[in-house]
């Protein structure tokens, strides 16, 4: 597979993992009430601070457990002057650069300096998504080549799903031609995990059925579609529906009743298809916008053919859905935001893509959050939708509070009643790190994200305290018992009288107890299954 390879790469093929684990301290939380100091239940998050460090923060809670991560990063023109500008200047970005290439960075380029920025984000992006999730990544023509090239050394040239063009305009500048559009690339973590979550009538999604690798959407037609020129009976599964572009082939026999499908069926269908019979069917059946600048009216078999019956409609274009950075900003005009940030993503294009990739209780991930229109796109698609996606953006802009939460604060407050408690978020900022410079616990991170994060680097699982009188037990996790005798003011010691107090409640195959200091004989240990860890030698760096 071919690879991309520039100045001060291998510098940070690993350097996800020498990022200081640092918390996040909850700074208010927002609901249709206003704000409030405790915490809302909401479960969407508002983040600011470098989103390499917070990518790493969110780990313990979220590895593996993301469905869709959405970013926008700087498309490296050269032109921009914000933060992650596109000549990699900001001074954070250049400190870093300076400790983590040393004096390669000297000679980058501004496209060297913009694939090590992004590289180790990437890796901690590939990690938060679960295998079922995909990722999209919007760019310009400027680091296309580069970033597909990074994506497919990443997340696996095999799961590369979609690269897309949005088109804006074109225009003529002295003797050359500027391009005036957009590339979004979506991947997803696992080809084979992967599917879309359509919900409703039908359901839509990649894999195998049977033996067969799919190169199709697979889609289940529900009983009672209507069935034209067909009489009653089964028809063999291996017949064919063709339409005159459609595609279609059933994988199950096709049963007729009274002129309707009798059981659902699936059928192989290009994307195309399946995106207007999807949209038809959430409707309810009734006209729906087609892509094909037409009104699906109905979709039934007609004899051996699928037809979708379409009524031209030639005020409906598709091109409305990516009206570019004009529908964005005026998106935040109607908000009483006009001129607060430039090139805003257009709602249209988001809701779109995440109607189509998350579900039910998703969680999507923005980590270049910039005016907040991803969780916009979240919070419009749950009230149309009725379900509850939930967000966690990350911005690392001073703007954090005063743009990106301030519009979902009026997007709640426009949309949604106070009681609906999912349409809140809380905000925080990166707090204290794990370890000290001398790589010691740093005791003003606290105690409980000292345990969470211990907890976390045995067992990849999210940390709650069990209910125990033992205040040093962290809990059990696949047969074994995990105990943290830690004390910011003292030394602790597994001895005998410490294993006088354990919990007889919690009993395993194996005891895990990380403490100061071990008196008990090895012998004794090895009969017992107790494993010692010597804090802080022994607490892993991930």
């Amino acid at each position: 597979m071919p690879t991309l390879h520039w100045i001060g790469k291998e510098k940070v093929i690993n350097h996800h993992m020498a990022v200081p684990f640092r918390v996040l301290e909850h700074q208010y939380g927002f609901t249709g009430q206003g704000e409030q100091r405790e915490p809302t239940t909401s479960g969407n998050k508002i983040i600011h601070g470098d989103n390499l460090e917070a990518l790493k923060a969110l780990l313990p809670q979220y590895e593996g457990q993301i469905k869709c991560i959405y970013i926008d990063p700087p498309y490296n023109t050269g032109k921009e002057s914000w933060r992650y500008n596109d000549n990699v200047n900001d001074p954070k970005i250049l400190r870093w650069l300076n400790e983590v290439v040393g004096k390669e960075g000297e000679d980058l380029t501004r496209h060297d300096k913009w694939l090590c920025m992004m590289y180790p984000r990437l890796k901690l992006m590939h990690k938060l998504l679960s295998l079922q999730g995909t990722i999209i990544v919007s760019v310009d023509d400027s680091e296309q080549a580069s970033v597909k090239l990074v994506l497919d050394e990443i997340f696996g040239r095999q799961n590369a799903l979609l690269q897309g063009v949005v088109n804006k305009a074109s225009e003529i500048a002295s003797a050359y031609t500027v391009s005036k559009h957009e590339h979004f690339l979506i991947y997803t973590r696992s080809q084979e995990h992967f599917s879309l979550n359509i919900g409703g009538k039908f359901t839509l999604s990649r894999g195998t059925v049977g033996n067969e690798k799919q190169t199709m959407p697979v889609i289940t037609f529900p009983a009672g579609l209507p069935v034209r020129n067909l009489a009653d009976g089964v028809y063999d599964s291996s017949r064919k529906i063709e339409g005159s572009s459609e595609n279609i082939e059933n994988l199950d026999p096709l049963i007729v009743k009274k002129g309707k499908l009798g059981a659902s069926i699936r059928m192989k269908a290009k994307w195309r298809s399946s995106n207007d019979m999807r949209n038809f069917f959430k409707n309810e059946c009734r006209p729906t916008p087609a892509k094909i600048n037409g009104i699906i009216e109905e979709i039934y078999i007609d004899g051996d053919r699928f037809m979708p019956f379409i009524k031209k409609n030639t005020s409906q274009k598709v091109s409305s859905l990516f009206l570019g950075n004009r529908r964005g900003s005026l998106d935040l005009e109607n908000l009483g935001l006009k001129g607060q940030f430039e090139n805003p993503k257009a709602l249209p294009f988001l809701e779109y893509l995440l109607e189509i990739l998350t579900g039910e209780d998703d969680i999507v991930l923005d980590s270049f959050a910039g005016s907040g229109t991803t969780a916009h796109a979240v919070l419009n698609l749950n009230l149309s939708n009725n379900l509850n996606r939930r967000f966690i953006l990350i911005e690392l802009g001073d703007y954090a509070n005063t743009l990106t939460a301030e519009r979902i604060k009026r997007v709640i407050q426009k949309n949604f009643t106070a009681s609906e408690g999912s349409c809140g978020f809380d905000y925080y900022e990166l707090g204290e790190p794990i370890f000290t410079p001398d790589s010691e616990l740093n005791e003003l991170a606290g105690r409980f994200n000292i345990r969470s994060y211990v907890w976390y680097t045995e067992t990849k699982q999210p940390y709650t305290h069990p209910a125990s009188h033992n205040e040093y037990l962290l809990g059990t996790y696949n047969g074994t018992v995990y105990y943290f005798v830690y004390d910011e003011d003292g030394t602790t010691t597994l001895d005998y009288a410490f294993l006088a107090t354990m919990d007889a409640g919690f009993k395993g195959d194996q005891y895990v107890i990380y403490a100061d200091n071990c008196l008990l004989p090895v012998e004794f240990m090895q009969k017992k299954n107790i494993v010692f860890k010597k804090i802080p030698r022994d607490i892993t760096k991930f």
